[in-house]
C-alpha cells in the first residue's frame, strides 16, 4: 500500500516548504477576475437585454400570423374584448363558435420577454387592422429604450 504523497519543495537556504499558493498570490488572482468581471459583465448584460427586445418581437409576428389565420376562418379579426383568448379557446358565441378551426397556437398564450402579457388592439397602431403589442420591460405604455413599447412596424 502506498502512503499520500505532500509536495515538499526545497528551498535555496535548504529550508524544506510545502507547496501552494500564498495569501498574496490568491488575493492578486481574486483582483483579477473581479476587473475581469466589472470589465465584461455589463457587456452581457446589456445583451441579455437586446435578446428580450428580440424574442418579444418575433413573438409579436408569430401571434399576428395567428391571428391573421383565424379571422380568415371567422371572417374578421377577434373583438377587442376577447384579446388573443381565441387563439387558444374556443368562443362562446354563434357563429363564430361554429367557424373557428382552433387552437391557432400551441399550448398557453406566450408571454414577452419580460414575462407580461400581450395586448391586442383593434383596430391596430399606424392604420393597420389589428395589432399586437408588448409594453416593454417597465410594463408601461410608452418609454424609451428596453422600456419601450414593441408593436410590429
Amino acid at each position: 500500500m502506498k502512503k499520500s504523497q505532500t509536495f515538499l519543495l526545497q528551498s535555496r537556504d535548504g529550508r524544506v516548504r510545502q507547496a501552494g499558493f500564498t495569501l498574496l498570490e490568491m488575493l492578486v488572482v481574486m483582483v483579477l477576475i473581479g476587473l475581469l468581471a466589472g470589465l465584461v459583465g455589463p457587456r452581457l448584460f446589456g445583451k441579455v437585454d437586446t435578446s428580450k427586445v428580440q424574442s418579444t418581437q418575433v413573438q409579436i409576428k408569430l401571434l399576428e400570423n395567428a391571428v391573421s389565420m383565424m379571422a380568415l376562418d371567422i371572417n374578421a379579426p377577434p373583438p377587442a374584448s376577447a384579446g388573443l383568448n381565441w387563439l387558444v379557446q374556443k368562443p362562446d358565441t354563434e357563429p363564430v363558435r361554429t367557424l373557428w378551426k382552433g387552437p391557432y397556437i400551441d399550448g398557453a398564450l406566450p408571454k414577452d420577454g419580460w414575462g407580461n402579457p400581450f395586448l391586442y388592439e383593434l383596430p391596430g397602431r399606424n392604420g393597420r387592422e389589428f395589432s399586437v403589442i408588448s409594453l416593454g420591460s417597465d410594463g408601461q405604455p410608452g418609454g424609451e429604450g428596453t422600456a419601450a413599447d414593441i408593436a410590429s412596424k
